[in-house]
């Protein structure tokens, strides 16, 4: 009989761990303030054991409102601990909860050291739940760490039987299963009983073997958001220049642009030396590198969501403030 791929299970939390009040309690479980470890989420499905040979890891369960920066440099050291303890492991599957999983996945993206596929998964009903997603979605992801034809794609997100590029994939919905989308460009592949299809690939580079190493960090450099909306007047932009920003992302009206005054207090910022770069809130699209922008000093942050150009410039920042480089950044991940 051959051998089950060896795949590692990391337990952050999430939807996916939580345990509602009785089965039909699929909207107000955090209530409970119950969630399972890795090992015993994977002991509520024990199909997962006939698609892998498990290694169950515990982290910490939470939800993913409470995830950032630290988690993301302990996930990238938990990886890398993980393939040196076990050299023969497949792939690894972090189980997650919805409302930061894009966040998390494009994070590692970009940091991970490791050359084995890493795969999100989350669920939007919880594991105790009638029809609850949890457990088919992670079966899925264990399947897709496993598949060869997996490696080198990057970090992949998987929820209702499709795989999505970490850079690309946005939370959708509130409550639908189909929450996870990518708008522009659509699905990497399917999951699809025991077989795994890819279609397409994302052309961005990703890690390993990116310039961002936050293993040894302490924080990132604060970068924030500001959103705009009919009559902003900059006042979110100045407070976060006195609040120590080293970056601020403009969520700006389709197809990159903000009130006169937002922009007023962007081109202040950008005058103080912080890095400033446009977005939009649209939820896709490229924003076009306009001579407006390059006027007042402002970067495009491509297609990039306001949320994951967040991440990027954060990570651009401890290695560069150069315009230029920081330009090529945007284009290159």
């Amino acid at each position: 009989m051959t051998a089950l791929p060896k795949v590692a299970f990391i337990g952050t939390g999430g939807t996916l761990s939580s345990v509602g009040r009785d089965r039909l309690d699929i909207l107000d479980y955090t209530a409970t303030g119950e969630r399972l470890e890795a090992e015993e989420i994977l002991a509520r499905v024990p199909e997962a054991a006939t698609v892998a040979a498990l290694v169950p890891v515990r982290y910490r369960a939470v939800t993913s409102p409470g995830i950032g920066f630290s988690d993301w440099r302990a996930l990238v050291l938990l990886c890398e601990r993980l393939v040196a303890e076990h050299p023969d492991l497949a792939g690894i599957v972090i189980g997650h909860g919805t409302a930061t999983l894009e966040e998390t996945a494009y994070a590692l993206s970009l940091t991970l050291t490791v050359a084995v596929p890493v795969v999100l998964v989350g669920s939007q009903r919880p594991i105790s739940a009638l029809s609850s997603d949890a457990d088919l979605n992670l079966v899925a992801a264990l399947r897709t760490a496993a598949a060869p034809d997996s490696r080198g794609r990057g970090v992949l997100v998987v929820l209702n039987d499709e795989i999505q590029a970490a850079r690309e994939v946005t939370k959708t919905s509130v409550a639908r299963l189909q929450t996870f989308r990518t708008p522009d460009f659509g699905v990497l592949g399917q999951v699809d009983g025991p077989h795994v299809r890819y279609y397409r690939r994302s052309e961005r580079r990703h890690a390993p073997g990116t310039p961002f190493d936050i293993r040894s960090l302490d924080a990132l450099p604060r970068v924030d958001i500001s959103y705009a909306y009919a009559d902003a007047d900059g006042t979110a932009v100045r407070a976060f220049a006195a609040a120590g920003a080293r970056g601020i992302v403009s969520a700006g009206l389709a197809p990159g642009m903000t009130p006169p005054a937002e922009a007023e207090a962007l081109g202040e910022a950008v005058a103080a030396g912080i890095a400033v770069v446009q977005s939009t809130r649209a939820g896709s699209g490229v924003v076009p590198d306009t001579r407006r922008l390059a006027e007042l000093g402002i970067l495009s942050a491509d297609n990039l969501t306001p949320q994951k150009a967040r991440i990027l410039l954060a990570l651009a920042l401890t290695v560069t403030r150069d315009p230029a480089m920081l330009r090529e950044i945007f284009a290159t991940y």
